[in-house]
């Protein structure tokens, strides 16, 4: 078997490790041609994460291709109102469009509270990879966050101001608690259901955190976001919330163990602001990886002085986009492989 590379784990929990693992959001995508290959062959981004050979696959890419220190299953956050009946599509060029949207109490109320089963694909696409991975790497299981999966929800797709889900949230309060409430106990479901198909760690992606006001944030989103934290807690756990500055503080009393930042968060405030006691994830800008290599190189050592040597996962502080040259990836996760405090 080969050596087990368990530094992402060890560092999550706050062990001693002997360099600042890495792992990229968005890593098995569009960046890699071999990826391209797959999904032109599948026909689609929702075939392929429902197919678990091909996800597999998509899954182990970069982890052959850009020595990344773990593998993050390729899924989408989606899967989860689809398994509570609301069926998604991905457009291509425009994302993720729901027919149907949750307007009233009784859409709610046709919902039903999903079960690992349900996913089964996405369970079956963990035990393969587990199995192929063979111990080189941890894989990483996630989920998206309540208050980001009720956008979609009500929306039905992306939005610039997210203005109907807000809307729902001040007109309806009662009855965005209980889709909410739902959606964490469907999302519980999953998360357990992904650790008994072997995933090593979790990640929940709040990825709408910045419309909401703090006020909000706290009643709407972080209250289920903490639910989940106290419920899943066999592996490590990483919350990132995107543009949720306000609500840092908080996030630092949650049961999970990583916090991510998005690279509009200061290091050392937000270290401050969060405690000691977590580990932090991040946060370079994508847009760094556009530059030359020697700029992307004293950017990220700029970055892990700054994080330390301790309680630091390095990443991006959101995902990769998909016209970034894969050289350059690669110059941004071997400059951290290399450096040592």
């Amino acid at each position: 078997m080969a050596k087990k590379n368990d530094l992402v784990i060890r560092a999550a929990k706050g062990e001693q490790v002997e360099r600042t693992p890495v792992w990229l959001m968005r890593q098995a995508g569009r960046v890699l041609p071999e990826y391209r290959e797959v999904r032109a062959k599948m026909g689609g981004f929702k075939q392929l994460v429902e197919t678990p050979e091909f996800a597999c696959e998509v899954t182990i890419q970069p982890v052959d291709i850009l020595g990344v220190d773990a593998a993050i299953i390729f899924s989408d956050i989606l899967v989860i109102p689809e398994a509570m009946g609301l069926p998604y599509q991905m457009i291509e060029a425009k994302g993720p469009w729901f027919e149907k949207t949750i307007k009233t109490v009784d859409d709610i109320a046709k919902l039903k509270i999903a079960e690992p089963e349900d996913l089964h694909y996405v369970m079956d696409a963990i035990k393969l990879t587990k199995k192929e991975l063979n111990g080189r790497v941890p894989l990483i299981g996630f989920a998206g966050a309540p208050w980001t999966i009720f956008s979609y929800m009500i929306e039905g797709s992306g939005s610039k101001t997210f203005s109907k889900a807000k809307k729902f949230l001040y007109t309806q309060p009662e009855l965005a608690h209980v889709l909410l409430q739902k959606i964490t106990d469907s999302t519980i479901n999953y998360l357990k259901g992904q650790i008994a198909a072997g995933a090593d760690m979790l990640q929940l992606f709040d990825s709408w955190a910045g419309v909401l006001s703090p006020a909000q944030y706290d009643e709407f989103a972080l209250k289920y976001i903490s639910q989940i934290c106290d419920a899943v807690s066999e592996v490590p756990f990483t919350v990132f919330a995107k543009d949720a500055h306000f609500a840092r503080k908080k996030m630092g009393q949650l049961s999970c163990d990583t916090i991510g930042l998005d690279w509009t968060m200061d290091i050392a405030e937000s270290r401050a602001l969060i405690g000691s006691n977590k580990t932090l994830q991040g946060n370079m800008d994508p847009c760094l990886l556009y530059s030359d290599f020697e700029t992307i190189k004293k950017e990220t050592k700029k970055m892990l002085n700054q994080f330390g040597a301790h309680r630091h996962i390095a990443n991006l502080g959101h995902g990769l986009y998909p016209d970034l040259e894969v050289d350059k990836v690669k110059c941004f996760i071997d400059t951290i492989q290399e450096f040592r405090f």
